[in-house]
């Protein structure tokens, strides 16, 4: 049976060092087996690859890649919370997604899917989750997407 790790590993994915927070909030808050993990913007390398809103500026197509991203970079906040072995994770429960766009943008949820897909993809049934997908107004650092989760792990 797969792993979450040969997963990734197939995916061709790695995961980068995990964010930093930028102001009087932690990147991850563990509460016994649950791991609340704190919004995640689509960095890679360190930069918004996009900005801007999806729907005028940004395509349906490049937010979902900005929502995979987000995940991308909510495991690895889930790797410095646990550790290398995404075996402990029990479940994820749910992805809180929010999605820059103009009034009227009405797809938030086809954007949340790049994240979904992904979770399921990595981890299989335990990565069936609930879930928001909300659109706003404007998001830090004009990002187009941010999401956060809460993810179960075993003890």
């Amino acid at each position: 049976m797969p792993t979450p790790e040969s997963r990734l590993t197939a995916l061709n994915l790695t995961l980068p060092m995990p964010a930093k927070s930028v102001a009087n909030y932690l990147p991850f808050k563990q509460a016994g087996d649950l791991i609340f993990i704190s919004g995640q913007l689509p960095l890679k390398d360190g930069k918004l690859p996009l900005t801007g809103k999806v729907g005028t500026e940004i395509s349906i197509e490049e937010g979902q890649k900005a929502a995979k991203l987000c995940f991308i970079n909510i495991l690895a906040q889930l790797k410095a919370a646990i550790g290398d072995d995404f075996s402990a994770v029990e479940e994820i429960i749910q992805l809180q997604g929010f999605v820059s766009c103009a009034p009227d943008f009405y797809d938030h949820a086809k954007i949340i899917n790049g994240a979904s897909d992904l979770a399921v993809e990595i981890f299989g049934e335990k990565g069936c989750h609930s879930r928001f997908a909300v659109g706003v107004s404007s998001l830090p650092l004009n990002a187009p997407v941010e999401i956060s989760a809460i993810i179960r792990v075993r003890l």
